[in-house]
Parts: C-alpha cells; structure tokens; sequence
C-alpha cells in the first residue's frame, strides 16, 4: 500500500485511511550514494589499491606486527573500521584485508574482527539499499519484485545462510538484494554473520601462515577455500541451512495432496 496506511476505526469498525509519513527529499535519500561514490573515487584516487598485495603485506609486516603488540585495542579498532568502510563502499580487496586480519591478529581473533567489520559494512549498505534505492527497484522490477519477495521472506534465513556461506554471487551483490526484497534487518545481520564466518575464517588461517611463507620466498594459494577438503564442509553447512525450506515445501505438497 502506497501514500496511505489503513486503521480500524473505533466507532463503526470500518476502516479508515490515515496519511503515511512523508518521504525525504531525492536528495537526502541519494546523499548516502553520492558520498559512497565519492569514496571509491577517492580510493582510487590515492592509489590506496597499490596496499591490497602480498608485497604490501610483506614490506609493512615488522611494523604492523610491533604497533599492533603496543595498541592492541586500538589496531583491532582501526582494522575493523578500514574493513566497514571497504565493504560499506564495496572496494574491491576485501580478500586481501582479510588476510591482512589472519597475517596481524591470527586466525581467530583475526578472523572474527573481519566478520564483525565484514558484517557491520554489509549492514550499512543494505540500509543505504534500502532507504535510497528499494522504491526505484520497485517500480522497474514489477509484479516480479512481489514474486521474489514472497519467496524469499518465507525462507529468508535460510536463503541468507546459502548465498553467504557458499561464494555464487559476488559480495556486493548478496548485500544489496534482500534490500530490495524486505528481508527484515535482524535475518539479514544473522545470516550475513555466521554465512560468512566459514570463509572468512579459512582465509584468515591463511594469513596467518604468511610469515612461513614469506620466510620461503612462495606465495599462498588463495585458491585453498576451492579446494575438497574446505569446500565440502561449507558446502554442507549451505545443505544443511536448505532443510528448512526442503521441509516446508515437503509439508505444503502433502497438505495439498491430502485436501485434494
């Protein structure tokens, strides 16, 4: 329902139509857009890219290694704020910076900062999604939009829980979706959280192995979470997260069966 809200009225119990709070103005809905635009701009700009590589990492590890044991508060704050800026932005390196996590904090303290930082930049940009660019989805998407919501939201965590843990589409994307199809706040934070952990934690053990490996002069193989032995449970973690949605359509044919 658009423009209005209906309430009961108290006297003849028909309903009565009430006026829905006004919008914002373009502006202030596409502020948020502007500023992230303004941000990749910048990035690239400065060339901050040139800190996403295992030579970056390699050049700068005595220094973040000792700062990091002297401002330990301090750096896991700064590393999880760089990280929410990044996925907020939707730069391109998170993969590096999650390394980067491992290589500094080890594997699971490392790991765990990045889902936090991970998911509060997630967070914020299916909010920005959400307030500035549903309604224009919306109205271009159709009757189609009302189809998928349907489907989504009867499912919604579980839906959540496959497209983070296992890596079919990219980031960006998958933050930006539920927006459009109402996945309600508390489902998506959930999902973003523990659908990303797997992965983020495989490529923070990775980081954090990188002394060896640059002890040896080799280069990690980034290809590890492709890998049987690391897919294979992910993958059975997404199977496991399908049953709900397995079970309900299961249960709806049987009902249907039976009344039939």
């Amino acid at each position: 329902m658009t423009g209005a809200s209906t309430l009961m009225n108290t006297e003849n119990g028909q309903p009565e139509t009430m006026p829905s709070k006004k919008k914002q103005p373009l502006f202030m809905r596409l502020l948020p857009l502007v500023v992230i635009a303004a941000g990749i701009a910048a990035f690239f700009a400065f060339d901050l890219d040139r800190f996403l590589s295992f030579d970056a990492l390699k050049e700068n590890r005595d220094f973040l290694q000792s700062w990091t044991a002297e401002n330990t508060v301090l750096a896991a704050i700064i590393f999880m704020s760089v990280y929410c800026i990044m996925v907020t932005l939707s730069l391109p390196g998170a993969i590096w910076a999650t390394l980067a996590g491992g290589f500094i904090f080890g594997t699971w303290v490392g790991g765990l900062y990045v889902v936090i930082g991970a998911t509060l930049g997630a967070t914020a940009i299916f909010l920005i999604a959400r307030y500035a660019l549903a309604d224009f989805f919306r109205e271009k998407a159709g009757k189609a939009i009302t189809k998928m919501e349907d489907g989504f939201n009867e499912n919604a965590l579980s839906y959540m829980f496959v497209l983070r843990l296992v890596p079919l589409f990219p980031f960006w994307l998958v933050n930006l979706v539920p927006a459009f199809v109402g996945v309600k706040i508390r489902t998506y934070v959930i999902g973003t959280f523990f659908g990303i952990m797997p992965g983020s934690l495989v490529y923070a053990s990775v980081g954090n192995g990188l002394d060896a490996v640059f002890a040896q002069g080799g280069t990690p193989d980034l290809g590890i979470i492709l890998q049987p032995q690391v897919l294979g449970p992910i993958l059975g973690l997404a199977a496991l997260s399908m049953i709900p949605v397995i079970y309900k359509r299961f249960k709806r044919t049987k009902t249907s069966s039976e009344n039939g």
